[in-house]
């Protein structure tokens, strides 16, 4: 049989298609996102989401990490650039240009994809922690799930719903100390009636594989 090269290319691109590689947004010029589609993921059949925020001085693309996880618990993964390259704009002293693109991406994998959003986690490491603990306690009535690993601050604008959070930190965290971070927020937020699941464990400023897949894991409990 001879395959003509418009069907071989047709082939290629119909297989791209489908492959569950991490895609990008396409929504902005230089710093944009990815998105991961679990291979499970079926057209017109909710799958959970995950809102996935990188740390300091990276991208989406650092966070891939996460999506072995993803394609195993089944979970649609939204991973985007921070608009400015240091960090997010919380970090930087002030709400605006980030808040403004998260509202746009989650907006576009919404119209595109069948998310389940009574099952929504905003979660990230080190500042992406940060920003994930703030944002979400200020949108708990859209996110039903707060994960933050390696948090170092935690300043909401507001407080809204009562979403669940995990916080997981390393005990040997050098660059942001466990005892001015996560032991003093894992008490104030009980304290104000979340419910919250703390893991310290032994490491540094860095997220594991087994972290990952217990946050996961937790999300979908």
């Amino acid at each position: 049989m001879i395959i003509s090269r418009r069907e071989l290319l047709g082939a290629g691109l119909a297989a791209m298609l489908q492959s569950n590689a991490p895609r990008a947004l396409g929504l902005a010029s230089g710093r944009d996102g990815l998105l991961y589609v679990p291979s499970a993921y079926q057209p017109g059949v909710p799958m959970p989401l995950m809102l996935l925020l990188h740390g300091a001085g990276g991208t989406g693309s650092r966070m891939g990490g996460w999506f072995p996880a993803a394609e195993e618990f089944g979970v649609l993964v939204l991973a985007p650039d921070s608009r400015d390259e240091r960090t997010w704009d919380a970090a930087l002293g002030g709400w605006g240009p980030d808040l403004e693109f998260l509202a746009r991406a989650l907006r576009h994998v919404v119209a595109v994809y069948a998310v389940n959003q009574a099952r929504m986690c905003v979660a990230g490491f080190s500042d992406g922690a940060s920003y994930a603990l703030s944002f979400g306690i200020g949108a708990g009535d859209v996110f039903s799930h707060v994960a933050a690993c390696s948090p170092g601050f935690m300043t909401p604008r507001d407080a809204r719903g009562k979403p669940r959070i995990y916080i997981s930190h390393g005990q040997s965290d050098q660059v942001l100390p466990i005892d001015r971070t996560s032991r003093r927020f894992v008490p104030a937020l009980r304290t104000l009636g979340y419910d919250v699941t703390y893991h310290e464990y032994d490491g540094r400023h860095a997220v594991t594989d087994p972290i990952r897949r217990e946050a996961f894991a937790w999300f979908l409990k």
